[in-house]
């Protein structure tokens, strides 16, 4: 489809009933700008609307499926944008909005009558990951890393897949520390439906892919619904909202506005390499006392 700007889509070589997306932006790591979201969505509708389609592969082109959010823009970037306010009290209710219309295109992975399955390498990072859990089948390689390094500081997960897909326990592992896990520690605790040697990826996924699409579209529609009510029944709607809004809130409470000026005033990667050290993050007064501090040296005015 020629108005996809951020992925490609289109039939898998000699596989017919094999969709294929394919997110297009190597040089970033395929990393999440403002179109990815709907552009993901809109390839899943037209998949779904060709009869002749039972599954989806989304996959990413380069060296990784997906970095998550292209934080060197929205991360160390000046510019207002809809998911972090500068230049105006934060409004709790249109961030919501943005941030909400992000992970119902990402959903549109999960709600689609026909399978989905991530075939995932390099990482899936943060939004990254989140995409790839709202595919119904993960296949990884062996060395791929997936996780959501933000929850130290700056992110919660919008989709809150993390714990319908391993249980509270595993979720909470990984929640309170932003650790990243390997293909092969996915597939030992069920998140990843399968671990595979890189070199082998992509004909594992393939395999599973013909094995899907012998049967009849409206069989794997219905099974589908069957286990995605499960999941609704058991909260997911109202468990994303409280996420999605808790996001806003890692952004613009002291602790977010700190990582954001460290980014502006040292560069994203100074900022992430204080994340993720393990070196206690600045909270409450500190946070608030190194912002002053930072908007100081970048000779900008606090956030009104």
């Amino acid at each position: 489809m020629s108005d996809f700007t951020t992925l490609t889509l289109n039939k898998q070589a000699g596989e017919p009933r094999i969709a294929r997306i394919t997110l297009n932006r190597p040089e970033r790591l395929n990393a999440i700008n403002q179109h990815v979201p709907g552009e993901i969505r809109r390839a899943v509708q037209h998949a779904e609307a060709d009869d002749e389609v039972h599954v989806i592969v989304l996959a990413g082109a380069g060296r990784a499926f997906c970095a998550g959010y292209d934080l060197q823009d929205f991360g160390s970037g000046r510019t207002e944008h809809p998911c972090q306010q500068e230049r105006r009290p934060w409004e709790p209710t249109d961030d919501y909005a943005q941030m909400k219309r992000y992970t119902e295109d990402f959903m549109a992975l999960w709600r689609s009558r026909k399978p989905t399955i991530a075939m995932v390498h390099g990482v899936a990072l943060a939004g990254g990951s989140d995409i790839a859990m709202c595919c119904d089948l993960l296949v990884m390689a062996d060395d791929a890393k997936i996780g959501y390094p933000p929850v130290r500081v700056w992110g919660c997960p919008t989709t809150a897949m993390w714990t319908y897909r391993l249980g509270p326990m595993r979720a909470k592992q990984l929640m309170f520390t932003g650790d990243m896990i390997d293909g092969r520690t996915a597939a030992d605790w069920g998140l990843a439906t399968q671990s595979v040697p890189a070199g082998e990826l992509e004909a594992a996924t393939l395999v599973l892919a013909r094995r899907i699409s012998g049967v009849p579209r409206p069989h794997l529609a219905m099974h589908k619904m069957v286990v995605n009510q499960a999941m609704l029944t058991m909260g997911l709607e109202q468990t994303q909202m409280f996420a999605t809004l808790f996001d806003g809130i890692t952004r613009h409470n002291p602790e977010g506005m700190w990582f954001r000026r460290q980014a502006q005033a040292h560069g994203f990667k100074s900022a992430v390499e204080w994340r993720d050290s393990g070196r206690p993050i600045p909270e409450g007064d500190e946070a608030r006392r190194l912002i002053a501090e930072l908007e100081r040296l970048l000779g900008a005015a606090p956030p009104r």
